[in-house]
C-alpha cells in the first residue's frame, strides 16, 4: 500500500507518519519510508541521531542513476536524460518491488532499526543554499514521483510518504500516486484550511483522502473537526508522554505508547489496507499519463527536445503482474 502523510506545517504530520511506520514495523509488515518534506525531520523522529540523518542519501543527487536503471530495455525512451518525474514504465522498463534488492535501494536507501523490526529509509535531500534562486523542491521530489510510478507492491506491503507541508504536492500528479492519503489536521481554522484545497484539488482523481485529527485536548476539539471535516475525520490524537520523550531523544520503547493511540494507528492501517480491494490498475495508469502529458506539453518537450509524448506505451497496466525485465 502506498500511503501519504500531508497537512500544514506544524500539524504534526512528521511524527505521526513516524508512529505510523513505527507501529508497521513492530507487527512485522515489510516497509519502506520517504521523507519527502522539505524540512527533513523523518530521520530524527525515526531515532537517527544527527549525523546518521544527515548521512541519508538523497534521491535527488541521485537521479540520473535512478532514471538509468528504471529506464531498463524501454524502447520508448531513447536516453535517461529524456526522463521527467512523470515518465510513466512501459515495457521493458524496471519496476521497483517494495522487498527485494536493486541498484536504486543500494543507493538510496538506508536500513533503520526500529524497537520491534527494521525499515528502509528514503530521502530526498534537503533544499540546500546552492538551490535557491535556480531550482524548485519539486526538482527533488521528482525522484520520489518517478520512483512511485515504477513501484508495484503487494498487500501487506507499505510505502510511507511524509509529504511537504501545505498543497505543493498538486504541483505534479504525485498526489495520485497514494492508495490512501491521511491530512493531519489540527483543531484550528487554519489546521482544516489544508483539508479544503486538498479535497477540492483531488475532487475530480478520485483520492482516498481521510482526516487525522492531532492535537486534540476534549470533545469540543473533536466536535469542531467533524463539523469542518465529516465523516472524512477518522481518528484523533491528543498529548502523548511518549512522544514527548521521543521528541527529548529519549523514547521508552515503543510497546508503552499509549493504548489510544496505539488503536489510533490501528484505525490507520485499517482504513489503508481497505483500499486494496478497490485498486484499479488501469485508472491508476490513466492517471500516470495523464500528468505526463500534461507536463511534457507545459514544459517537458522544450526541456528534454523530445517528444515526451512519445514515451507513452498504450498496452502497459502497471500493476502486481507487470512484466519485470532483468537487470542487466
Amino acid at each position: 500500500m502506498k500511503i501519504a502523510f500531508v497537512g500544514k506545517g506544524g500539524s504534526g504530520k512528521t511524527t505521526l507518519s513516524s508512529l505510523f511506520i513505527r507501529h508497521l514495523a513492530s507487527e512485522s509488515a515489510p516497509v519502506i519510508a520517504v521523507d519527502a518534506d522539505i524540512n527533513q525531520h523523518l530521520g530524527a523522529a525515526l531515532g537517527l541521531d544527527e549525523a546518521a540523518a544527515a548521512a541519508l542519501p538523497a534521491m535527488g543527487a541521485r537521479l540520473p542513476l535512478i532514471k538509468d536503471y528504471l529506464r531498463g530495455t524501454n524502447p520508448r525512451i531513447t536516453s535517461a536524460e529524456t526522463m521527467i518525474k512523470t515518465t510513466p514504465p512501459g515495457h521493458g522498463s524496471r519496476l521497483l518491488r517494495v522487498q527485494e534488492e536493486n541498484p536504486v535501494y543500494e543507493a538510496c536507501a538506508r536500513p533503520v532499526a526500529l524497537d520491534d523490526g527494521g525499515i528502509r529509509l528514503m530521502a530526498t535531500g534537503p533544499f540546500t543554499e546552492s538551490d535557491l534562486g535556480v531550482a524548485c523542491y519539486h526538482s527533488k521530489v521528482g525522484a520520489v514521483e518517478l520512483c512511485l510510478n515504477h513501484l508495484v507492491d503487494g498487500p501487506g506491503e507499505y510505502v510511507v510518504v511524509d509529504m511537504t507541508a501545505g498543497s505543493d504536492s498538486f504541483a505534479s500528479g504525485m498526489f495520485t500516486r497514494f492508495d490512501m492519503t491521511f491530512l493531519v489536521a489540527e483543531p484550528t481554522r487554519k489546521g482544516v484550511s489544508v483539508y479544503r484545497q486538498y479535497k477540492e484539488y483531488a475532487r475530480d482523481f478520485g483520492v482516498a483522502l481521510r482526516v487525522v485529527g492531532n492535537k486534540v485536548q476534549g470533545p469540543e476539539d473533536v466536535d469542531f473537526l467533524r463539523e469542518e471535516v465529516g465523516d472524512d475525520l477518522l481518528v484523533t490524537v491528543g498529548h502523548s508522554d511518549w512522544v514527548r520523550a521521543m521528541e527529548k531523544g529519549r523514547p521508552p520503547h515503543f510497546d508503552r505508547l499509549e493504548t489510544g493511540n496505539r488503536e489510533a494507528l490501528r484505525a490507520l492501517r485499517s482504513a489503508a489496507d481497505g483500499t486494496y480491494e478497490r485498486r484499479d490498475p488501469e485508472r491508476y495508469t490513466r492517471q500516470m499519463v495523464h500528468f505526463h502529458l500534461r507536463n511534457a506539453e507545459s514544459w517537458g518537450n522544450a526541456k528534454t527536445g523530445a517528444d515526451l509524448a512519445a514515451q507513452v506505451d498504450p498496452s502497459f497496466v502497471l500493476g502486481e503482474h507487470a512484466a519485470v525485465p532483468q537487470p542487466g
